[in-house]
């Protein structure tokens, strides 16, 4: 149970970091999804069950303290989550975790969530919806990405695959 715990402590904290340091840090109103990445680590140490339900809490939690729509973020979070589950592999997690293949695996699970959350955000609006997507959706994915680089190189360091 104390696993648990853990997740949700350290949960809290990447939505106070993504309600605030990712406003920080955006370039022209598109910034970083720290909790995506959170959400992708869960998935490649613990699996697919487990990413899926902090997914969907995540999320649920992400919108109560934002103000958005109530369960987008939970329903694309929990689709990203179960997504990036199918890239668990138990004897598999440490080189995961410390090579290009996170930075893969982020950036798919990205874009599914930001299709999923743009596809549903964007109904009824007069915004171009592919055009959306595309440009928006794609412009975070490869900045979720490329923030990712951080947990990549400290497994790297953790695991010693330094080569």
């Amino acid at each position: 149970m104390s696993r648990y715990i853990k997740f949700i402590f350290i949960s809290i904290i990447f939505i106070v970091l993504q309600t605030t340091v990712a406003n920080i840090i955006s370039i022209r109103g598109i910034s970083p999804d720290f909790l995506l990445i959170w959400i992708v680590l869960i998935a490649i140490r613990y699996g697919q069950i487990e990413s899926t339900l902090f997914g969907f809490a995540i999320g649920l939690l992400y919108d109560l303290a934002t103000g958005g729509v109530i369960g987008l973020s939970s329903l694309s979070k929990s689709v990203s989550g179960f997504m990036a589950g199918y890239f668990f592999n138990e004897n598999k997690t440490e080189i995961t975790l410390s090579t290009y293949r996170f930075l893969l695996i982020v950036l798919l699970t990205s874009l599914i969530h930001n299709l999923f959350y743009y596809l549903i955000y964007l109904q009824g609006s007069e915004i171009n919806t592919f055009r959306s997507i595309v440009m928006i959706g794609g412009i975070t994915a490869l900045y979720t990405t490329t923030i990712s680089l951080l947990p990549v190189f400290i497994f790297m360091r953790k695991y010693s695959f330094i080569r």
